[in-house]
């Protein structure tokens, strides 16, 4: 994705410690003058303690590099994974102080209801969709958009019945 989009990449072998690959990126960044940088700690399954105790300790490094920062903590959720959503968004936010939530695969048929369970009980703002493969797929989220998708069969629904009457 990085040659695809013309972004810097910094990586290390599969296995290397992720806190020592994010201090590399900030070098990285640092050395080139870059006013953003993104750090993807993909792969991390909340069951799987030693992951999410690897996202404190990339955290932990973070903070050290770059007073102030993250700036942005991101939560990328599959919108077709409903309930275990949630689940997700529970425990990271326990690792990590989560900013906010990407949601993914809401070109398919996933409606992504979750969302607004997330934002009641956790406070996390959806903040991007992801509405296909290509780069420019990647949105804003748009609050009444989304509200009305949700609802727009009942709402559709209900528009003809009045019709009708």
């Amino acid at each position: 994705w990085g040659d695809r989009v013309g972004v810097n990449v910094v990586k290390h072998s599969e296995g290397s410690d992720p806190a020592a690959v994010i201090f590399d990126g900030i070098k990285s960044a640092k050395s080139r003058n870059a006013d953003v940088l993104i750090c993807d700690t993909a792969g991390r399954l909340q069951n799987k303690v030693n992951l999410m105790n690897e996202l404190s300790k990339v955290k932990r490094v973070i903070e050290r590099e770059v007073p102030g920062a993250p700036h942005e903590v991101l939560l990328v959720l599959d919108a077709t994974t409903g309930q275990n959503a949630m689940s997700q968004a529970k425990t990271f936010s326990e690792s990590t102080e989560v900013s906010g939530i990407v949601l993914s695969k809401l070109d398919g048929t996933a409606k992504g209801g979750i969302v607004l369970a997330i934002r009641n009980e956790l406070d996390i703002p959806v903040k991007l969709v992801g509405l296909g493969e290509k780069v420019t797929d990647l949105e804003t989220f748009d609050a009444h958009a989304f509200v009305y998708g949700l609802f727009a069969d009942m709402i559709e629904e209900y528009d003809e019945e009045e019709n009708e009457a």
